[in-house]
């Protein structure tokens, strides 16, 4: 495939950029910076300010099978990049989502309970907002991952479970994920999809 990966350096961004080169996809790599992005024939490491450099964007992404998103919710214009991946004519948008929008009980979700940590509060409430901005386009063929509540850097195992729209928790009550495994299940999803147009999350 041929795989537009926004937000390429980032902690999410640079294990994604790894799974989808290891599994022989070719990548244009869009980062602020490109300077960290390594050579490869499989990388096309393109400069990007997305807030900015709007048509630019339209431009870069045309011609790919896959959009994939990897940037914090605050830094970007949400009607932006939704538009350009659509004035594009990219097939289908992947989002590295947020775990404060999932069930941690019928109703009530991660970002609404008491102990929610008050630093990730705005960026998680950005996050749930374009989720609820890509659930009106109806033409659209978006998938949002979420990833469990503690997000860690690590290598992948290759096992996880994957959920639907409640929080996964393991046999000790924890909620975890690593990048490493997180890059699996977004590569899975982009190479055979099953979640067109919703929302799904990964965790041990």
């Amino acid at each position: 495939m041929k795989i537009a990966l926004i937000g390429a350096t980032g902690f999410v961004g640079t294990p994604l950029l790894d799974e989808a080169v290891e599994r022989g996809h070719s990548v244009t790599a869009i980062a602020r910076n490109t300077e960290s992005i390594r050579l490869n024939k499989h990388i096309h490491p393109v400069q990007i300010d997305i807030n900015e450099d709007k048509d630019k964007l339209v431009q870069t992404l045309k011609g790919h099978d896959v959009v994939i998103s990897s940037v914090h919710f605050t830094d970007f214009d949400q009607e932006q990049i939704i538009h350009a991946v659509k004035e594009a004519e990219v097939p289908r948008y992947l989002v590295v989502g947020g775990a404060g929008g999932l069930e941690v009980s019928p109703g009530l979700s991660l970002l609404e309970t008491d102990d929610f940590p008050e630093k990730f509060k705005e960026e998680a409430e950005a996050g749930v907002e374009f989720l609820n901005k890509l659930k009106q386009e109806k033409h659209l063929k978006w998938t949002f991952l979420s990833p469990s509540a503690n997000f860690t850097p690590g290598e992948k195992t290759g096992h996880f479970r994957v959920g639907g729209k409640k929080l996964l928790r393991n046999e000790e009550g924890k909620s975890e994920i690593n990048v490493g495994d997180f890059a699996v299940a977004m590569m899975n999803e982009a190479e055979k999809p099953k979640h067109i147009q919703q929302r799904f999350t990964v965790g041990y």
